[in-house]
Formats: C-alpha cells, sequence, structure tokens
C-alpha cells in the first residue's frame, strides 16, 4: 500500500510538471508574440526613415494614430505590462500548486500572461487577471514547508488532574507511534475555563507535509480527531452541559 501510494505521488508530480512546462512554454510564447510585432512595427519606421520615405507629415500621421491607439488601448498595456512581471518576475506559483487568495482555497490549472485560472475544491474554475493578483497576499502551500495543525475540544471541569495527565501522555505516544505522519514535538493548551463548568484545550501539532495534498491532510487529521475520541471513551473523559431552568405553564382546556 505505501508502495502504491508512492507511486501515484511520483505520478501525480510528473504530472503536475508537465502541465507547468506547457503552461510556461505557452506564456513565452506569447511574450514572444508581443516582442516580434514591436520589433516589426519600430524596424517599419526605422527602414522609412533611412530611405528618407517618410515625410514631416506622414511621421505627425504615425504619431497622431499611436497617441490614439494609446489612448484606446492604454490599461490593455498596463495590464499586459504588469501581467508580465507578475508572470516572470514576481511567480508567486506554478501550475498544480495549491493556493488561497481571498480566504479561498484554489488550485492552479492554468498561466497566461494576462489571467490564471484556478479550480475550487468543488472543481468550479475560477478566472483571475493577474494584474489584479499582483496586489493580493499569495498564500501557496506547495511551497510551504511541513505546516502545523490545530484541534480544539472541551471538557467538563470536574474531570481530575490525573486523567488529563493521562490524556496528554496517550496523545504523546499516539504521535510518536506514528512518526510517518506527524513530528513528535507538539503543545496541549489549556486556552480557558468557561463558566467553571468546561475547559477549553487545543492540541497543537506538526504534520510531516505540506497541505498541498489536501485530501491526505485531512485523512491524517480525522484519524487523530478518531483516536481522541477513543482515548476520551477509555478515560471517560466528557463534557456535559449546565443544567437548564424549564418553565411549564398550563394551558386552559388541558
Amino acid at each position: 500500500m505505501i508502495f502504491f501510494q508512492a507511486g501515484v505521488k511520483v505520478y501525480q508530480g510528473r504530472k503536475t510538471l508537465a502541465h507547468a512546462l506547457k503552461d510556461t512554454k505557452t506564456a513565452v510564447k506569447q511574450l514572444n508574440n508581443l516582442v516580434a510585432a514591436l520589433i516589426v512595427v519600430v524596424t517599419a519606421v526605422i527602414w522609412l526613415l533611412l530611405m528618407e520615405i517618410a515625410t514631416t507629415k506622414v511621421l505627425v500621421f504615425l504619431l497622431t494614430q499611436l497617441a490614439v491607439a494609446a489612448f484606446m488601448f492604454g490599461n490593455t498595456c498596463k495590464n499586459t505590462f504588469e501581467g508580465l512581471i507578475f508572470v516572470f518576475v514576481m511567480h508567486p506559483f506554478d501550475v498544480g500548486d495549491r493556493c488561497v487568495v481571498d480566504g479561498v482555497q484554489l488550485l492552479v490549472e492554468e498561466m497566461n500572461i494576462l489571467t490564471t485560472v484556478f479550480l475550487k475544491l468543488n472543481n468550479e474554475k475560477v478566472y483571475y487577471p493577474n494584474s489584479v493578483l499582483a496586489t493580493k497576499p499569495i498564500t501557496n502551500y506547495y511551497r510551504s514547508p511541513d505546516m502545523g495543525d490545530t484541534i480544539e475540544f472541551s471538557i467538563s471541569f470536574t474531570t481530575p488532574l490525573e486523567k488529563i495527565g493521562v490524556m496528554k501522555e496517550k496523545i504523546k505516544r499516539y504521535l510518536e507511534d506514528n512518526p510517518q505522519h506527524w513530528y513528535p514535538n507538539h503543545s496541549v493548551v489549556v486556552q480557558e475555563i468557561e463558566n467553571v463548568n468546561k475547559i477549553k484545550i487545543a492540541l497543537y501539532t506538526n504534520h510531516t507535509m505540506n497541505f498541498q495534498d489536501w485530501t491526505e491532510k485531512n485523512q491524517r487529521r480525522t484519524e487523530l480527531v478518531m483516536e481522541l475520541k477513543r482515548i476520551f471513551e477509555e478515560l471517560k473523559i466528557n463534557y456535559n452541559l449546565l443544567p437548564q431552568t424549564v418553565h411549564l405553564f398550563p394551558i386552559e382546556g388541558h
């Protein structure tokens, strides 16, 4: 099973790399087309000047048309320039990277000079102009180091300290017994005591991976939560709501 999962990860990595190289070639090709068009225009103007074909009136006419074009397509040129800077200089992600933009988790599917195409978790496509992305903070899971996780839970205020100590030991043993999934360093922190009724606790631990593989991350977290449930049941640690006052009023005719 381990070898199968490793093979799947290698295949996915090679597939992502192939898509990234393809999109990089596409972006470079688009850039080459833009530069080639600009060179053709500049060469034509220089040739007209050298051949003394372009008179003052012709140059004035060309400059006038250029000014009109700049007025009409100025915003497009600005977006194109910002897109070039974003794709080739900033380059915050590659195809296949899992990112967070505006608090939404997205998977990079396609990169162009002007736009980037993302996929949401439900495979909904989202198109972002690169000029807009350049102004936003972007979280990149793929380029992040091994990441931490937090699990919060509450136990009864009457839980003996001895049981809490045993609970911590069992959590520590579980993490140490699964080094392929978790680092042994962790912390169990008491956040607060609420209404002298429950103790809010948070478990801070570290995965041996980042969150690029979201499915694997969720599976590991689920297994840890189920282990916590087993520990609570074994130690009979629970939490009960405060008693609620209920008022009953007779209804006429009943």
